[in-house]
């Protein structure tokens, strides 16, 4: 047992000096006991979706809508959920943001909307250069538009801990606050889907 055992744990890891590839023939006894160490090491890597208390953990506020969503407003969730991850916070963070960029474009990347514009709002978050955004080039940006969200979300103080409609009303004060909420059920589920691809 014990000699299995030591077989086994320096099978382990020479696979893991060698990165996974053996970098010489490998004798009869290692070969049967580094299947069974790396299978279980698989599984726990494995991880399809992120843990629902974490995308949700106070569960939604209010009546939930949803939109069906086309290739470009997929594209600009997963933009979010990448820069997201870049600024290495949470998949909460990332359900705020997807869930705010639905209330205030419906994922689109908006340009000036002429006489409909909210003042001068743009991007996936409505954001306003003569607020202090940035260039209308950079909000229209995905990436630079979400760090920019995320960078204000981090400055309120337990955001982690609000419900979704404080969190997201504290960074972007809107006329409508409530509004926000709505959406967190879809968010949740497109950083569900799209959180480990």
């Amino acid at each position: 047992m014990n000699t299995m055992l030591r077989k086994s744990v320096l099978g382990v890891a020479g696979l893991a000096f060698a990165g996974g590839l053996a970098a010489g023939p490998l004798h009869a006894t290692a070969a049967h006991a580094v299947p069974a160490q790396v299978k279980p090491v698989a599984v726990a890597v494995q991880a399809d979706k992120p843990d629902s208390g974490k995308l949700v953990p106070h569960g939604v506020q209010g009546a939930q809508s949803r939109i069906d969503l086309d290739d470009e407003q997929v594209a600009n969730a997963k933009a979010i959920i990448a820069a997201t991850k870049k600024a290495g916070l949470p998949e909460r963070a990332a359900v705020i943001s997807i869930a705010t960029s639905l209330q205030e474009s419906k994922l689109e990347n908006l340009g000036h909307l002429g006489d409909r514009n909210d003042h001068d709002s743009l991007g996936l978050f409505q954001q306003r250069p003569s607020s202090g955004w940035g260039t209308p080039e950079q909000i229209t940006d995905p990436q630079y538009s979400t760090t920019a969200f995320l960078k204000g979300l981090k400055q309120v103080d337990g955001w982690q801990d609000m419900p979704l409609t404080e969190a997201a009303q504290t960074v972007q004060v809107s006329a409508y606050p409530d509004a926000y909420a709505q959406w967190e059920q879809q968010a949740a589920d497109l950083v569900a889907q799209y959180w480990n691809s």
